[in-house]
Order: structure tokens, then C-alpha cells, then sequence
């Protein structure tokens, strides 16, 4: 009985970890874009302010760009940059990022969104 016991446990455990184990050659890829991604998006968030201006600019007016689109520019800005912080602080565990577009040049002219993390 104590035999089979140990067989299940074993048998268990390789089928617990076998998943892990498919996973584990993508993981560092993962960590290094996920740092990198960081790391961009903390030294870009300042960019969102003229990007944000020009966005609501051209869409609802210069009046607009140059007020609503400016303070809407600092909040992305702030939320980029502390998107990036976080993103830097928990690099090891691979999650997508809040900010959409992940980086500042990948569609410059789309305004910035702000979504919830989950693991990749």
C-alpha cells in the first residue's frame, strides 16, 4: 500500500510540473520583454503630453488639444511612466502590460488605454 502511495504521488507530481515544463523555455524571452517594455515605457511617458495634444487636437479642435488634451496627456503620462516602474519592480513574473499601445511608437496616433494585467 505505502508502494502505491509513493507510485501516485510521483505519478502526480510529474503531471503537475510537465505543463511548467513546456512553459519554462519561453519564460526568460518573457522577463527580458517584459523589462524592456519597462524600462520604455518609463523613460517615454513624458511623450504622451504632445501626443495626446496633437490626438485631441485634431479630432475636437486646437482649444481642446491645448486644454483637455494636455491634462489628459499628463494623467497618461504619469500612468505610462508608473506602468513602466511596475512593470521594472515585477519583471520576474510575466504579465501582459496596463498600457495599450504596450509602447509609445507602436501607433503613435491612438490614444493611450489603460486595461487590467494578466499573466501571459
Amino acid at each position: 500500500m505505502k508502494k502505491l502511495i509513493q507510485t501516485l504521488l510521483i505519478i502526480s507530481i510529474m503531471f503537475l510540473a510537465a505543463p511548467n515544463l513546456v512553459l519554462a523555455d519561453q519564460y526568460p524571452d518573457k522577463v527580458v520583454e517584459k523589462l524592456g517594455n519597462g524600462l520604455a515605457n518609463a523613460v517615454t511617458g513624458v511623450v504622451e503630453i504632445p501626443k495626446t495634444i496633437t490626438i485631441v487636437g485634431n479630432r475636437d479642435g486646437v482649444i481642446h488639444g491645448m486644454t483637455i488634451g494636455f491634462l489628459t496627456g499628463i494623467a497618461n503620462a504619469v500612468g505610462r511612466s508608473l506602468s513602466g516602474a511596475f512593470d521594472i519592480a515585477t519583471f520576474l513574473i510575466p504579465t501582459t502590460s496596463f498600457v495599450k499601445p504596450a509602447y509609445i511608437w507602436d501607433d503613435f496616433s491612438r490614444e493611450t488605454t489603460f486595461v487590467e494585467a494578466r499573466m501571459r
